[in-house]
């Protein structure tokens, strides 16, 4: 739809050409204090299109809040046409806590469209729904990987939709994961409900990741260019690469784990992923990729149970050689690619093919039990 003169949000109103730092009331407290969430909208003279950016759905998701305040903060976003609506902190109440969740123990990226007479979690996903999304052209959701996770970047985007498929190519990940989304969740609600959604996976719940706020910034604009809300050339990697298909690959054992791959890495079937060792020292299972794919998420935690999951690997449609061959070709973008800086708190990355040391056991002693 294209800008009207003036946007009104909930009792403020915007006009054209006006920047403004506006705070949405949600709910209250329990002393009877509003809790409100911070909007910025951007408004240029032309008429175009109404763009939202939210983050923190998830309250300890803060790498979309670090997107957006760097656009913020650094005024890197000149529109010369149409609305933008910046939400920097959704779930005000799981922010504040740095916790996942509402208070209410529920899932507000499960509560979508909301409901005025629900539960809190409900009242909050309608207001929010009514007053950023429904108002709305396109929406980017900015979101990272739970706890004890790393997600490398990667678009999530129902494909079917052709303005969905526009905006999720346009924003220039590598990898774009196919699919719908949850039930209640934002994207999903909001695709059903005629706003083309796309949602951003990058990085670690609680942390501000230089790399993840790059291409964030990046991508966002390249949408913006797309849509002829800013002037520019879009910045987009050495390929793209659609992924209908993910597998999670989970530990066999427990242990410790030493990483043979990082995030973002392009495996051949029968590559070695993570070995397993015994607190001893001693190697009891070595984690084999199944198929051809890329790492698209990996655990940060080093120690594992039976069961637990260690890799998620995208299965593309491209083949990987081709892959391996676009990016062998483009120098320019391989210091771009997602993968480095990610996952700080793994062990470090071991080569495989050096020999394993398996240390002598203790001797026994007499009496011990």
């Amino acid at each position: 739809m294209p800008s009207s003169r003036t946007f009104k949000l909930g009792e403020h109103t915007v006009k054209r050409g006006q920047t403004r730092d506006l705070r949405l009331e949600v709910s209250e407290s329990y002393v009877e204090n509003p809790i409100e969430i911070p909007v910025r909208v951007i408004r240029a003279k032309k008429s175009g299109p109404t763009v939202a950016v939210t983050a923190a759905v998830h309250g300890d998701e803060i790498n979309g809040t670090g997107i957006i305040h760097d656009i913020m903060y650094n005024r890197s976003i000149e529109l010369i046409a149409g609305t933008l609506i910046l939400v920097p902190v959704v779930n005000a109440f799981g922010f504040e806590q740095q916790n996942r969740y509402m208070p209410d123990r529920r899932d507000l990226n499960r509560s979508f469209p909301g409901n005025a007479r629900g539960s809190l979690s409900a009242r909050v996903a309608h207001l929010i729904f009514k007053h950023i999304v429904k108002p709305c052209d396109y929406v980017i959701d900015l979101h990272s990987a739970a706890a004890g996770r790393v997600n490398v970047p990667n678009i999530r985007a129902d494909l079917a939709v052709p303005q969905v498929r526009r905006i999720a190519r346009a924003f220039g990940c590598e990898l774009i994961v196919n699919g719908a989304g949850p039930e209640g969740s934002l994207r999903r609600q909001a695709c059903q409900a005629g706003v083309p959604t796309i949602i951003l996976e990058a990085g670690e719940p609680s942390k501000i990741e230089p790399r993840v706020l790059a291409i964030g910034v990046r991508g966002i604009r390249n949408v913006l260019i797309e849509l002829g809300m800013m002037e520019g050339e879009p910045q987009m990697p050495a390929y793209q690469a659609r992924v209908d298909r993910t597998a999670w690959l989970r530990a066999q054992v427990g242990g410790l784990l030493r990483f043979h791959v990082q995030p973002g890495e392009i495996l051949e079937k029968g590559q070695p992923i993570a070995t397993n060792s015994s607190v001893f020292g001693r190697q009891r299972n070595t984690l084999i990729s199944p198929m051809d794919g890329v790492v698209l998420s990996m655990t940060t935690l080093p120690v594992v149970k039976p069961g637990e999951p260690v890799c998620h690997l995208a299965i593309p449609r491209k083949r990987i050689a081709v892959i391996r061959n676009a990016l062998s070709g483009s120098s320019a973008v391989i210091k771009n690619r997602p993968s480095t800086e990610l996952a700080s708190r793994q062990q470090p990355v071991v080569d495989v093919t050096e020999p394993e040391h398996e240390p002598e056991p203790p001797p026994q002693v007499a009496g011990n039990r």
